[in-house]
């Protein structure tokens, strides 16, 4: 079940016992909790019935403990642990000789009780007996991280359902210049939204305007100066760079170029060269293809091949290995070995 599947089962009051929230993308897991922890209770039932803890602070018999009591003045209660992957989780068998109290509530959960385990950046061990009596008798949602290719089509996504347009290049813009962080880039897309008029199209002027990426010098103009093998405009947009440093890390900068050649490494072994299969080939948009048949066009498989290897060289020596040189000096160095 998807978030906004589960989001949409709390409105209609169909509540599980027991949930496990868990995954390497907090984004969604954040999304499910915030939902229950403000939606689920009135603000006077929230008073008795809303309990908050947190994995460093708690453990497992505590929180066992507090779903075990009974809603006062309302048909529920709330308790939520937040960071449960700190928290300590108690022995995980049934051994006949003792009874084991974790195994034994969630086995049979209080149906007054809504427990909510929130737990981020890693998947909870589903060999447990622990994982095993959550499912049974609750809901158990996995938020899996995306793939960096997938990020600028979750934004075109998350931008249609607020009744908004975004260009494409603008989506690959904030991908890359934001990362896979979800929560980041729907905090900045919200914050964008209030800016600017109902429905109007995000472009790449306002994405500078309001973002502070810079239109002219960013990774996604050099991949096209690169693409154009423009020397002059290469050195413009690294100069730009060096003087720029928090707002272009090289680590950012090296990572989306590699993704780029590697895209256009597959370019040239993708036999079937019509734009719906290069789109789904690539991972791409079909908006983009030109630019990678241009790439391929100017890179050759085997200079393909030693881009994708300087990267990962520079990449080495921008952390210290085998190199002393300042990050400003490598991005040259670097630029002049992909265009020459």
């Amino acid at each position: 079940m998807a978030a906004p599947d589960i989001i949409k089962d709390l409105k209609n009051h169909k509540f599980k016992p027991l949930y496990l929230l868990h995954g390497e993308e907090p984004y969604y897991i954040d999304l499910v909790s915030d939902y229950i922890e403000n939606n689920l209770l009135s603000d006077a039932e929230k008073g008795f019935n809303q309990t908050i803890l947190y994995g460093k602070d708690t453990d497992i018999m505590t929180a066992i403990n507090a779903a075990k009591r009974y809603p006062m003045m309302s048909d529920y209660q709330v308790v939520m642990v937040k960071e449960a992957q700190d928290m300590k989780w108690g022995r995980d068998d049934d051994d006949k000789k003792s009874i084991n109290p974790i195994l034994s509530y969630l086995e049979n959960p209080l149906p007054s009780t809504i427990m909510v385990f929130c737990y981020k950046y890693g998947k909870f061990d589903k060999r447990k007996k622990t994982y095993k009596a959550i499912e049974k008798n609750g809901l158990i949602f996995e938020s899996a991280a995306l793939y960096d290719s997938k990020i600028p089509g979750w934004i075109e996504s998350y931008i249609a359902e607020k009744k908004y347009k975004i260009n494409p290049q603008a989506s690959v813009m904030l991908s890359e210049y934001l990362g896979n962080d979800l929560s980041k880039i729907a905090n900045e897309l919200d914050k964008l939204i209030l800016n600017i008029s109902a429905g109007q199209e995000i472009t790449l002027q306002l994405i500078q305007d309001n973002i502070g990426i810079s239109k002219e010098y960013n990774v996604f103009e050099l991949q096209g100066a690169l693409t154009k093998k423009d020397a002059y405009k290469v050195n413009q947009i690294v100069n730009y760079f060096e003087a720029n440093p928090k707002a272009n890390p090289i680590v950012l900068v090296l990572g989306n170029l590699n993704n780029f050649f590697s895209k256009v490494l597959a370019y040239h072994y993708v036999k079937d060269k019509t734009p719906q299969n290069l789109a789904r080939e690539l991972g791409v948009s079909p908006y983009f293809l030109k630019d990678y048949e241009q790439a391929a066009r100017g890179y050759n498989l085997g200079k393909t091949f030693q881009v994708i290897s300087y990267l990962r060289e520079y990449d080495l020596k921008s952390k210290g290995v085998e190199s002393n040189t300042g990050h400003g000096g490598l991005m040259k160095e670097l630029m002049f070995k992909i265009l020459y």
